[in-house]
């Protein structure tokens, strides 16, 4: 594979396998996909892997493993900062026990569900910037739980477990959610998982998403989420979609 991309296009319902950049990009063109690639990623500025997906304009999904050359986007890690200029409070230790439901020094829910803002967010080892940067999140919209509020700052998690602080002005109260998270395994086919026209398993197939992509989330009443995935609106069993809690009413 060398440097190159692996990529897996869902061309209509045909499922076949390309090979680097210039592949896929004649593929889309065969297709009649054409737009922008959101870049959805989660860089681990410790080893240079770069984790995620990516999603296509116009409903075209396309799942991308780490390419070989990932190292040369990373940037480097900030030095730990002294203990006079660190914020000094017991809850800026990242691991997570259990998280007692209750409320922040907001007002709002602890534990809750947000979503990024930017397509580039440091995820920090406490709450300030003199804490270093061990992660950067690389998709806007990635849904994360935040578990813990410290003055501006918000200790949250990914769906793989990944914890850290992140500055509350990078967080957003928009509802999304990703698909399966929890089947996408390294080296075997992500599942597809149906949008349907109604709140049904009988209704009708709107669109077909794999694993791993994020779903904007508009209503839930504990069973089914009314979700928009690119152009596509329908509906997504909610059992399959983490950034929403079992039996969550969303109106």
């Amino acid at each position: 594979m060398g440097s190159r991309e692996r990529a897996r296009v869902l061309c209509g319902r045909a499922n076949a396998p390309f090979w680097g950049a210039s592949e896929v990009r004649a593929i889309l063109g065969k297709c009649g996909y054409y737009g922008g690639w959101t870049i959805g990623s989660k860089i681990d500025l410790r080893s240079g892997l770069t984790i995620g997906f990516k999603m296509l304009a116009a409903g075209l999904v396309l799942a991308v493993s780490a390419p070989a050359g990932a190292q040369s986007a990373i940037e480097p890690a900030p030095e730990i900062a002294g203990s006079d200029n660190a914020i000094a409070d017991p809850s800026s230790d990242p691991t997570l026990g259990p998280v007692t439901p209750g409320k922040g020094s907001s007002g709002l829910a602890l534990p809750r569900f947000v979503s990024i803002k930017s397509d580039r967010v440091n995820l920090r080892s406490g709450p300030g910037t003199d804490y270093p940067a061990s992660w950067v999140f690389r998709r806007a919209g990635l849904p994360l739980e935040v578990t813990k509020e410290f003055e501006t700052w918000r200790q949250v998690r990914d769906a793989e477990g990944t914890a850290g602080w992140v500055l509350q002005s990078f967080l957003s109260r928009r509802r999304t959610a990703l698909v399966l998270p929890w089947e996408v395994k390294a080296g075997a086919q992500p599942p597809q998982v149906p949008i349907m026209n109604s709140d049904s398993s009988s209704s009708r197939t709107v669109a077909i998403v794999e694993a791993g992509v994020i779903a904007n989330v508009h209503q839930c009443d504990s069973v089914w989420c009314h979700v928009t995935v690119d152009a596509y609106q329908g509906y997504i069993e909610q059992k399959k979609l983490w950034g929403v809690y079992d039996g969550e009413v969303i109106k």
